[in-house]
């Protein structure tokens, strides 16, 4: 598959492709079908009910994960989809969903990129209209903030440190352009830690995951490897604020950076830049 070489153009996907899995959080089965969308922008649908336009306005903050509030209910885990499918360039489609969370897959972008590649990519008539950075934006929380700044270019930029030695402090910038996400961004999988796994099972949460479909540490060791990447951790922060910031329908032209940040912050940030941004002059 050759991917577009930037984001100016405008593509959508050439067929349907369907997925379908089970949730990180709730371990139940869903389906989801990418149809071919002309014009719109990214919708979304649950069910059989209308599709609705996607925005950082639909966000909602849960534990873990980014939900999207549809007038038919919560979608949870919205954002390894979101960010594959803006991460390959794709402008126009609409996410048909039954059940309530997207499914996990392997825990990365790779098999929604993948499906995308089986049925291809046909291109719009038209340019985007590209959203850019003017001024500095910067959101903090805790030990944590993202930041918006003027750039020339498409530039994302994530750091973490965690007290596990097996991840500790690790830091990640890439250019992008769909090729660079396709093959350094995308296949990074989501992670977690072996001492949190009960308390976070007791609450509800990770009832799909497994070690086939997240990457688990100890402090010093990695329960499932091999790693695809050795700073795969700080690859998938990357990927998670990719598909957040996906939520404004493109990747604002400014570099982005993130550093001890999660989905609340990232989608703050998002919410903030439609407000901020404009078009080039």
């Amino acid at each position: 598959m050759v991917w577009p070489p930037d984001y100016k153009r405008r593509w959508t996907v050439a067929a349907e492709a369907v997925l379908a899995g089970v949730g990180l959080h709730s371990g139940l089965a869903s389906r989801v079908t990418l149809i071919p969308s002309p014009s719109g922008g990214l919708t979304m649908a649950l069910e059989d009910a209308a599709p609705v336009p996607l925005g950082p306005g639909l966000a909602r903050e849960q534990r873990l994960c980014t939900a999207l509030q549809l007038p038919t209910g919560l979608i949870h885990t919205v954002e390894h989809l979101l960010a594959a499918l803006v991460g390959v360039g794709i402008s126009d489609v609409r996410i048909q969903v039954e059940g309530r969370e997207i499914p996990l897959l392997d825990g990365s972008a790779l098999p929604w990129v993948e499906a995308v590649a089986t049925v291809g990519l046909r291109p719009l008539a038209g340019e985007r209209s590209p959203l850019v950075v003017r001024e500095m934006t910067c959101i903090r929380a805790g030990d944590g903030h993202v930041l918006a700044l003027p750039h020339d270019g498409l530039r994302l930029s994530v750091a973490v440190n965690y007290p596990s030695r097996a991840i500790g402090q690790q830091f990640y910038e890439v250019d992008l352009t769909p090729e660079r996400f396709v093959e350094h961004v995308a296949p990074a999988r989501t992670f977690g830690f072996q001492d949190q796994l009960d308390a976070l099972h007791s609450a509800g949460l990770i009832q799909g995951g497994s070690l086939q479909n997240a990457l688990v540490c100890d402090d010093r060791h990695w329960l499932n490897p091999p790693l695809r990447f050795p700073n795969e951790p700080v690859r998938h922060k990357l990927l998670d604020l990719m598909g957040d910031l996906a939520l404004l329908g493109c990747f604002p032209h400014g570099h982005v950076s993130a550093y001890r940040a999660g989905h609340a912050l990232h989608t703050r940030l998002a919410a903030r830049l439609a407000m901020s941004c404009s078009a080039p002059t």
